[in-house]
């Protein structure tokens, strides 16, 4: 079993064709995950995508972007072992290990609520989507 493993999920009032982008974009990672460094496993375009990840983590990670009535629902997955200092994965003490978890999944949900409030922005409670022309683009 994985030191980090990190299971998240969130709904956007956004077509997944207007939030794949938002992870396709290998300029984008360095600023969603700074200490890490992927490596594309699998494109699936506005499906999502799967990384193998290096860095201060070893292991794999995941957006699957899954529609949903008027939205998406973005699943982020995080299976990861710290890295020691030749890359290969190592143990942690329990609590560091927890600690660690704890900080993964807070940042997880800082991304989709960041996500969240850039791309739903002028869109009043209970309404629908707005069109992909409207919606707030960097």
């Amino acid at each position: 079993m994985p030191t980090v493993d990190v299971v998240d999920e969130t709904f956007l009032a956004v077509p997944r064709e207007i939030l794949a982008p938002e992870f396709a974009d290998p300029a984008r990672w360095p600023a969603l995950w700074p200490d890490l460094r992927l490596e594309v496993i699998t494109d699936r375009g506005p499906q999502g995508m799967r990384w193998t990840i290096a860095g201060a983590l070893v292991g794999s990670m995941e957006v699957w972007l899954e529609p949903v009535l008027d939205g998406t629902v973005l699943h982020y997955f995080l299976r990861a072992d710290p890295a020691a200092g030749d890359g290969l994965p190592t143990a942690w003490p329990v609590r560091r290990a927890a600690a660690e978890a704890r900080r993964r999944q807070r940042a997880a949900k800082r991304i989709a609520f960041g996500l969240k409030d850039r791309l739903e922005a002028g869109r009043g409670p209970g309404e629908p989507p707005l069109p992909v022309t409207e919606t707030a683009r960097p």
